[in-house]
């Protein structure tokens, strides 16, 4: 007896699999958390000594310590300040002059070489000259931080200016701009990927040299810290400030790119 059995093939409906993008931004936490793995089992079994590196269980304790005792936040919150205020003068005067030097040749061969050769001295090198003119307040600091800060936004934004493609300038020309409308248009928006890398690398150097600003005479600070950790043989506290300028700097550093992708995509 013969069945008319007719099937008819299953369709299977979309179905919403998890982006992998969604999980890309954790890819960034496997090699810190290998590190920390390994950094404890290094001290654990010994090959290292506890007196000369830490735990990460040990770290953790001294800074949640010194968080609950409000101590930790008040160093936290003047490095803060100061990368603020350097940084933002920093950036500031770069952007003032490397868009004059961008702009104009002669400038730039006045100018340029003197840069080119003051953005290869150490941070530190400047400190002894910085409390000779400055003494030992937040100014010195504030100054020196700017200092670092500077050279980034001034090379990155000056050569952007000055690569410009022609045919942009030729076509602010054609429509009769002047010049302030061809900056303002034309110019500033073509260089503006070029600032934004200026900037992103500024601020990472404003966090480098926080630590020597924090040598001049300090006694609040993240690098203060870090030297009473040295002064009283507390690697925990060594250790510990290490990882908050790391994580400081990478929020930072964060917040710059996501604004230089918003403003110029990725």
């Amino acid at each position: 007896m013969a069945t008319d059995a007719r099937t008819e093939p299953r369709t299977i409906g979309p179905v919403a699999l998890p982006s992998a993008d969604r999980f890309r931004p954790l890819l960034g936490l496997v090699v810190p958390a290998a590190l920390v793995v390994g950094w404890h089992v290094v001290v654990a079994t010994g090959a290292i000594p506890a007196y000369q590196l830490p735990t990460p269980l040990r770290v953790a304790e001294t800074l949640y310590g010194m968080a609950a005792s409000g101590e930790l936040w008040g160093h936290v919150a003047i490095t803060l300040q100061r990368v603020f205020l350097g940084a933002g003068l920093g950036i500031a005067v770069g952007t003032a002059l490397g868009t004059v030097t961008g702009l104009s040749r002669t400038a730039s061969d006045l100018f340029d070489p003197l840069f080119q050769s003051l953005k290869n001295i150490p941070s530190l090198a400047w400190v002894p000259l910085f409390l000779l003119w400055f003494g030992i307040g937040e100014t010195a600091k504030v100054l020196l931080i700017a200092v670092g800060a500077f050279f980034p936004v001034y090379l990155n934004l000056s050569t952007g200016i000055a690569a410009v493609d022609e045919e942009l300038l030729e076509v602010a020309e054609v429509y009769d701009l002047g010049r302030v409308e061809s900056l303002r248009r034309v110019v500033f928006p073509a260089a503006l990927p070029s600032l934004l890398v200026g900037i992103r690398g500024g601020v990472g150097l404003a966090w480098m040299f926080v630590v020597a600003a924090e040598l001049i005479a300090a006694s609040q600070g993240i690098g203060f810290l870090l030297s009473d950790g040295r002064t009283l043989a507390r690697p925990d506290i060594i250790v510990g400030s290490i990882l908050l300028f790391a994580f400081l700097g990478n929020c930072s550093d964060v917040a710059v790119r996501e604004v230089r992708d918003r403003v110029v995509g990725r």
